[in-house]
């Protein structure tokens, strides 16, 4: 998959953990931790600004595009 998704990362850049952060946007564990993976096949933006706006971030600190060339 092309996009990676870096949620981790920011998540320990403010020392936060990931129930934290679900209990802050509204969402499940489980839900977060399917974005987090890599498994999510979308994620609605209202989700995206509750999580940008929890972690102080923007959304390009969270999602990155990396073509198929770039991996190898």
């Amino acid at each position: 998959m092309p996009i990676i998704i870096n949620l981790d990362v920011m998540l320990a850049k403010r020392k936060w953990r990931s129930k934290q952060l679900a209990e802050a946007i509204g969402i499940t564990e489980q839900n977060l931790s399917v974005l987090r993976s890599g498994r999510a096949k979308a994620i609605r933006f209202s989700t995206l600004e509750a999580i940008c706006q929890a972690l102080h971030c923007q959304p390009g600190d969270i999602l990155e595009f990396a073509s198929d060339n770039e991996k190898e």
